[in-house]
């Protein structure tokens, strides 16, 4: 992959990175709850409660997603972004392009879930 390329991919994934720790900061500043947030109707605390685990949900999303970009930045650094990790061959421009985390050609990302599909 040519440099340009690279420094494309490394400042997406870096505003990624940057925009994720953002959203974490802002969640953390709004999970505490506050003397007198308490809310005595049930019907309320449920409703609060499973917001609450829709958030924590989404934010365990974004903290495995922070993984494989901290992971993508690495292989650019030492010259493997772009490259299937199972079978070696270039992932196509486009699929970086919509994914930039991809690990996986296509190829290899069906096979993987066709494969976790049979289980």
């Amino acid at each position: 992959m040519l440099e340009p390329q690279l420094e494309k991919f490394r400042r997406l994934l870096l505003e990624q990175k940057h925009q994720l720790h953002n959203q974490a900061a802002q969640t953390i500043g709004t999970e505490f709850a506050k003397p007198g947030d308490e809310v005595p109707d049930p019907a309320d605390m449920a409703e609060n409660e499973e917001r609450r685990n829709f958030e924590l949900r989404l934010r365990d999303r974004e903290r495995k997603l922070l993984g494989k970009i901290e992971k993508a930045l690495e292989k650019i650094n030492i010259g493997t972004f772009g490259l299937c990790e199972n079978c070696d061959q270039e992932i196509d421009l486009k699929r970086l392009e919509a994914r930039p985390v991809a690990g996986l050609c296509i190829d290899c990302k069906t096979e993987q879930e066709d494969r976790e599909s049979e289980t």
